[in-house]
């Protein structure tokens, strides 16, 4: 249900080229996750970066299930509740949420999928990168400090940092507090302006942290156009940076509302995309 959802698709399908079958939702729209069958495994994104839209909950996950679930949770992860018994594999990057470095991808293992590693031998060589098990046990130094090549410790060293800071506004809880409140403000716009609408319809699916709008006035003739026009002129006031939508979206905005963004600043930045609006359409 969004770009980098199909990214994964393209990864099983033409990359690794295995026994599939492919779930599809427009943007702004989410997969009916309770049709899935999991006793096969299914991989998802929780959070659609570039849709507006992340599951609600992980309700329909079964908890006896014979497959795994694999999940890329990387703008999701400190910022929404992950129901962890009902995931497998969970990826996340420091850069995301967190706003660290970039470079470095997280992978977080159940019991489940330990237990994969160490009965499956894929048919292909795998890079010595990639390689998590030996004499078909897990490696678990490499979950213990040891690495399989050295990493930044810049990078981790702001990892670290951003940790603490985190601690700092309440941990967890307060990194999504912080976040739904970011989107709430946005939310209460969206009600009060007629020209503008969230991508995703549903509020229950709507995203805290990467929220998409569309523009829906009658009178815009070149969406696309439009919405790039009012992202320029949000930038040259040096207002909000880099808030179109992503390339492969519907034409609109994405406004980045995770935790280390101040509700203040959402605050003062939507009086100027009122103005930002109101100048183009009359422009």
């Amino acid at each position: 249900w969004e770009s980098f959802g199909a990214g994964w698709i393209t990864d099983v399908a033409q990359q690794l080229k295995i026994e599939h079958s492919v779930h599809t939702a427009q943007y702004g729209e989410i997969v009916d996750m309770a049709e899935l069958n999991y006793d096969n495994d299914v991989c998802f994104t929780w959070n659609g970066t570039t849709s507006g839209v992340r599951l609600p909950d992980g309700n329909m996950i079964p908890a006896n299930r014979g497959g795994l679930t694999l999940c890329d949770a990387t703008s999701a992860a400190f910022a929404m509740e992950l129901p962890w018994n009902k995931l497998d594999v969970v990826t996340f990057s420091w850069q995301k949420v967190l706003g660290g470095e970039a470079a470095h991808g997280m992978l977080i293992l159940s019991p489940n999928a330990v237990k994969r590693l160490e009965q499956y031998t894929p048919a292909w060589p795998l890079p010595k990168i990639f390689r998590l098990t030996k004499g078909g046990k897990l490696i678990e130094s490499i979950f213990c400090g040891e690495t399989i090549n050295t990493p930044s410790m810049l990078a981790v060293e702001d990892y670290l940092f951003t940790l603490d800071w985190a601690r700092s506004v309440g941990g967890l809880k307060g990194l999504i507090n912080r976040s739904e409140a970011n989107a709430k403000l946005i939310a209460r716009f969206v009600d009060k302006h007629e020209w503008i609408d969230h991508l995703a319809i549903n509020p229950a699916i709507r995203s805290t942290t990467s929220v998409c709008l569309k523009f829906t006035d009658d009178r815009i003739t070149d969406g696309a156009s439009f919405a790039k026009a009012i992202a320029k002129r949000l930038e040259e006031e040096n207002i909000a940076l880099d808030i179109g939508s992503y390339r492969d979206a519907p034409p609109g905005l994405r406004i980045w509302c995770g935790g280390t963004v101040e509700t203040s600043d959402i605050a003062a930045m939507l009086p100027w995309l009122s103005w930002a609006f109101e100048t183009e359409i009359n422009t």
